[in-house]
Order: structure tokens, then sequence, then C-alpha cells
């Protein structure tokens, strides 16, 4: 699944490119076989498709293991120029040892001259002194001690590359500029500034975005968290309501706007004003960004938008109940109530079921006390003959609570869980006018029935 922190990361990254007059490149990881598959591959082209990145705007995809030619090539030049050497240290042997030093792997294998061999794997000769300067638009300038960073390994024993030499290797063949990531990755940095001045090159500038954190102020974790994006897709979230929720996480504009036009965004995003702290991904902000959304579409867009809910397989009316009709009816209506468009279904089903699914929990609440059978007894007897208009039905609904010493919001709850199934949703009345006057009858003769 493509995450939320990812999805990010894609945007910062194509905003810089529409700013500098470059391009985004989509780079494909895809050296570990076991982490790598066609329909995942697809589901992240599909996934920034959403949010507007189609494939005519970036370069790609571009695939890593096409590149692991280039990958041994830089790895002999690196052996042959004693910057790395092979290691035979099995992993536990590694791990012992580095919990009796507390400094990672202790550089048990350099001097041994060890040549090729199965098993082996390629460790990169870390300088003893001196620091590694990362030049980062978030975060400045931040300095590693290279006495503190252990001689890491840039192929496995398998023969494969591993993640930081590939990662170089092909930012080279691809002249990569900038590098914009998540600050997890910041660790890898110095790292890989090692490798590019080994190779002879220059190193990317580096860009490392805040992390993205959970209301526990817990990194956002997919095992725990709401992450994937194809998921929130499937519950209405809107693209354009994702996408700039999704730039305002580490970045604000001047005057801390929220809710901004993309080409606002585009126009005054700078990485260099990205906040380096933790940024709290709110689920309920994000509701709030995407029914701002919704409530900004003309008419026709949220008709459109939302048909694909009104016609899938899951919803819960029988097939060619739908009348497009009747929901044009009451759109508006719906449009200013819905946060995500996938809540059309329970907003509205009411109005294509031939019996309204029941809110049990709702039932008991509005028909408690003595007054509900006498309310629906007389809304039946005068529903037969008003006219039929929401006006009119909310007028002699009053009148019916009138005579009990009831206030309109008592006296309607026993007849809108009648009606609709639920003690909240759409206006009564106005759902009672598209109803029609014959299925409203039959629902209020059915709760008196059940009534007893």
């Amino acid at each position: 699944m493509f995450h939320v922190g990812n999805a990010r990361s894609a945007l910062f990254n194509w905003v810089f490119a529409r700013q500098s007059g470059g391009s985004l490149v989509l780079r494909i990881e895809d050296t570990d076989a076991e982490r790598s598959k066609p329909e995942w591959v697809q589901g992240i082209l599909d996934a920034m498709a959403w949010l507007g990145i189609d494939e005519s705007q970036y370069e790609g995809p571009l695939f890593q293991s096409d590149y692991a030619g280039k990958h041994w090539e830089a790895i002999d030049e690196l052996l042959a120029d004693g910057r790395a050497y092979y290691c035979d240290c099995a992993r536990e042997d590694v791990i012992a040892r580095t919990r009796s030093s507390h400094q990672g792997y202790d550089g048990f294998c350099r001097d041994r001259g060890l040549e090729f061999g199965d098993g082996r794997a390629v460790r990169f000769r870390t300088p003893d002194e001196g620091t590694t300067v990362v030049v980062d638009l978030v975060r400045g300038k931040p300095e590693f001690e290279n006495a503190l960073i252990e001689d890491f390994v840039i192929a496995r024993g398998d023969g494969s590359p591993v993640f930081l030499l590939a990662n170089v290797v092909d930012d080279m063949e691809m002249g990569i500029t900038h590098v914009m990531r998540a600050e997890e990755h910041l660790p890898n940095a110095p790292k890989q500034e090692l490798v590019w001045e080994a190779l002879g090159a220059q190193a990317p500038t580096w860009a490392h975005a805040p992390i993205l954190v959970n209301e526990k102020r817990q990194k956002l974790s997919k095992r725990r968290d709401r992450v994937a994006l194809e998921d929130f897709r499937a519950e209405g979230y809107v693209a354009e309501a994702m996408r700039n929720y999704l730039m305002l996480l580490g970045w604000a504009p001047s005057d801390d706007r929220e809710i901004v036009p993309w080409d606002e965004i585009v126009s005054e995003f700078r990485l260099e004003d990205v906040n380096p702290s933790p940024a709290f991904f709110d689920i309920k902000k994000l509701q709030a960004f995407n029914g701002d959304y919704i409530r900004a579409m003309s008419l026709a867009e949220f008709t459109a938008v939302v048909q694909p809910w009104l016609a899938s397989d899951g919803v819960p009316w029988s097939a060619g109940a739908y009348d497009p009709a009747v929901f044009d009816a009451v759109a508006e209506l719906v449009q200013t109530r819905i946060v995500l468009l996938g809540d059309v279904v329970e907003m509205v089903d009411f109005l294509f079921l031939d019996e309204p699914a029941i809110d049990e929990a709702a039932w008991d609440k509005a028909m408690r006390g003595g007054h509900a059978a006498d309310i629906l007894k007389a809304a039946i007897e005068r529903y037969e003959a008003i006219d039929w208009n929401a006006d009119t039905l909310k007028t002699t609904l009053e009148g019916i609570g009138a005579g009990h010493g009831l206030k309109l919001g008592k006296t309607q709850a026993p007849v809108r869980v009648a009606v609709t199934g639920s003690r909240v949703g759409l206006p009564l009345f106005e759902s009672m006018e598209v109803l029609g006057r014959e299925r409203t009858l039959e629902r209020l003769k059915a709760a008196m029935a059940r009534l007893g």
C-alpha cells in the first residue's frame, strides 16, 4: 500500500520539480524480490495518479534492478581503491561484539586482506577521523563524526548490493540533484555522502521532511495506524483535499491559511520553510478538510463524484432500486451534511430500500414514553389528505406535538425513525416529500404495528 508519508514526499518532490523546471523521477527499488511485485508497483502508480501525479508528470517508473551492473562496477571501484573490503563475519558474531563494544561493527575484517568468497559481504571503510556534513534544506548542515559511523555493509553475502550503495549509484546514473525524503533516512545521509565522495562525485542536496506521527506522537505505523492512501480513497476522501492536507504536514503558507488552491501551493511552497519537527497526521482535521472540499463543489460535480458509491456492489438496496432523479432531489441536502463521499449511501439508503434499516438504539430512544404511538397515529390520519410538501408536513406535525405539549424536536423523533430508520440524517420533512405519501404512510403504519 502507498503510505501517506510516501505520498507527502512525492508531493514535495513534485512541487519542487515544477518550481525549478526540473523533472520528478519515480524509481522503484525492486532489488529485494520478496518485497517487489508488479501489482504493488501498479498500486503506487494508481495512488500517485489519484493525487494528480500521473505518468505525464514524472520520468519513469525506473527500476533499480536495471542498474545492477552499475552497482557492482561501483563496488569493484571501491574495493580497488581500498575504500571497501570483504568481510566473512557471521551475523551472530557481529552482534555479540557490538554488544560488548557498544559501537556497532568493530572493523574486525578491515585488514585481513580477504578475497572474494561465497557468503562474504563487502563493507565500506569509513574514515577514522573528521566529520561528514550533510547539506539539508530543512535541517541546515548537521555534522556527523566519522568515528561514530561503523564500516557499513554495501553488498550482502549473497552478492546483492544494499540500499545505501544502490541509491547512490542510481542517483549518479539518473542525474539526481535533490532528494526529498522522510527524516528517518537522515542517519543514512552521512553514509551516502561518504560513498559519493569515495566515487569522486558530488552528492545531491538533501531535504529530510519531518516524520508523521499519530495522536500519541508515535511515528505512524502500518501495523497500528491508518496509513494506506488507497484506503482513504476507498472511504471517500477527495484527492484535492488529501493533497492540500498532506502539503501542510510540515509546511504552511505565509498567512497560515489551511484551505489553499493548488496553484497557490505550487507558487508559495519552499523547502526552506518546512518545519523539521514531527507533523501530526490528524484524521479528524483531514475529515474537516474533506468536508470543506465537498461543500465547495458545484452540485453537478458533487452528484457526479458520488455516483461510484451509489452504484457499487456494496449498496444495501436491491438491483434497480436506485433512482437518479430521487437522488437529485436530495443531493444538495446531502452535500452539506457528509464528510466522506462514502457516507452518501447511509445518508440516502432509506429512499431506495423497501423498508428502512432500523437503528435499534434510535428506535428504543424515540419510542420511549407514552406519546410515540399517539403521534404516529395522528400523523397517519392527518397525512392522508394534506398537500404533500415539506412545509405542510412540518406544520402538521408541529400541531400534533402542540396537542401533547411537545416541541417539534420531540414530536418528530418517532416519525423520523419510522420513516428513515435513524434519529439523524437528512431533514425529515424534505425527506418525506421526496419519499412520497404512499411510502411514508406505509412506514408509519409499519411502526405502529411494531409498537403493537
